[in-house]
């Protein structure tokens, strides 16, 4: 069974195997935590996102998918980059954010991670609102199987940590 964790925090002063990225399409870094992973984790990240782009991803990660790339200067083997949805009033995109942590699991397991670290996905500028996304993250995780060992929700602040705290009561 899968362990899940809270830690308030950072991400990016995290050690685990796989990182998870709150990535914008583009996979070329951003605001919030993408910003934050790409300028700690530095140019060998970008280098891979690159590199998909290039390749696989030409039109940018597609909303609730996920890729991994090395984790560069970050304390971790693997970065895995999802995009999030935007979160809407009057469409129902909460299939999209649980699978954004289906997929990271799927990526990490992939990859033989047995400690991978979230952030609360979607509810920076995306502005998920933050009690929900918590629900969706810890329902999702819980109904994942994986062979990943710890999930570890790492959130920036209490609001987010504490509305963590109470799904997973």
């Amino acid at each position: 069974m899968t362990a899940i964790t809270l830690v308030q925090g950072d991400i990016t002063r995290q050690s685990a195997d796989a990182i998870v990225n709150a990535a914008n399409s583009s996979l070329l870094g951003g605001g919030g935590v993408d910003g934050a992973i790409h300028r700690r984790g530095g140019p060998a990240i970008l280098a891979e996102c690159r590199e998909l782009r290039a390749s696989r991803y030409g039109k940018g990660l597609p909303t609730g998918q996920a890729v991994a790339t090395t984790a560069g200067d970050l304390d971790a083997r693997w970065v895995v980059h999802t995009v999030g949805p935007v979160w809407s009033a009057t469409e129902d995109r909460s299939g999209l954010l649980a699978s954004c942590h289906r997929e990271a699991l799927r990526v990490a397991d992939e990859l033989g991670a047995r400690t991978v670290a979230f952030p609360a996905i979607s509810t920076g500028v995306y502005r998920w609102p933050v009690e929900d996304a918590a629900r969706i993250a810890v329902d999702t995780v819980r109904a994942t199987p994986t062979a990943v060992e710890e999930v570890r929700f790492v959130l920036f602040d209490d609001r987010a940590y504490q509305a963590f705290a109470r799904q997973l009561g």
